[in-house]
């Protein structure tokens, strides 16, 4: 046997929601999925809404992961609270909401585990390398995904280096271009350092290019606004052996409009 995770990087605005609605259980089916985690903390722009998140969870993910943007709408304070499906950083310990949770399947529990890096990020959380260990030290279950969402690569690869062959999978998130080096570790982890991101394709990270490119420039701009036009879904697949939790292959996924 073997435990299919598609791992999505971070949904961008209505158009990427939208996509993901529109693609994620053909996907899933195509490809065999057992497990869905889909990071939605730009569906908003800068967070998320309930009702996105319901969006995201009827398009077929089973977990939600979050980042720096996880409080950009404060309406998902409540439903964070109650939902066990929604992730904010496990390493944002007096925040609402949980950090980490452990799901049922049909190949055994499921821990998902959300943090957030430190390394030139606007917020300064709790060391999510302790945090890890923490969390690693309350598990009973062999298969175990681990999200950071940071900025830094090497923050993210030391992560991947710290956790190889005591969790299934690594990936990270936030910086929404998808990285060329998904690999699995020599003890046996899957991992890749960004997914990137589920948004307008022709973009700077989601948002228009004239708008991007003002800012650089100095000029004045308005709020940035996404991009219109044609989308793409980023993401990787990990294969997992679920007798032994560790990861047998792993799949770039780049889907255009």
């Amino acid at each position: 046997m073997e435990f299919k995770v598609l791992a999505v990087g971070d949904v961008v605005a209505a158009s990427g929601l939208a996509f993901l609605k529109s693609r994620l259980r053909t996907i899933k089916r195509e490809h065999g999925i057992d497990f869905c985690v889909v990071n939605g903390e730009n569906a908003a722009g800068t967070g998320m809404t309930p009702q996105q998140a319901e969006t995201i969870l009827d398009a077929g993910a089973d977990v939600i992961t979050m980042g720096n943007h996880t409080w950009g709408r404060r309406d998902l304070i409540s439903y964070i609270e109650d939902s066990r499906q929604v992730l904010r950083p496990a390493n944002l310990p007096l925040q609402p909401g949980r950090g980490w949770g452990v799901y049922e399947t049909s190949f055994g529990d499921v821990a998902v585990i959300d943090l957030i890096g430190r390394v030139s990020m606007d917020h300064t959380p709790d060391n999510p390398f302790f945090a890890a260990e923490n969390i690693l030290k309350k598990l009973n279950t062999k298969l175990i995904l681990v999200e950071l969402h940071a900025e830094a690569t090497s923050e993210k690869i030391a992560m991947g280096w710290m956790l190889d062959g005591r969790v299934s999978a690594v990936w990270g998130t936030h910086t929404h271009v998808q990285t060329a080096d998904d690999r699995i570790l020599p003890k046996g982890t899957g991992y890749l350092t960004d997914l990137g991101m589920t948004g307008p394709y022709d973009s700077v990270l989601g948002v228009r290019p004239s708008q991007s490119i003002q800012n650089f420039r100095g000029e004045l701009t308005g709020r940035y606004e996404p991009a219109p036009g044609a989308c793409q879904l980023n993401g990787c697949i990990f294969t997992i052996d679920p007798d032994s939790g560790k990861c047998t292959a792993t799949e770039r996924m780049m889907l255009h409009d």
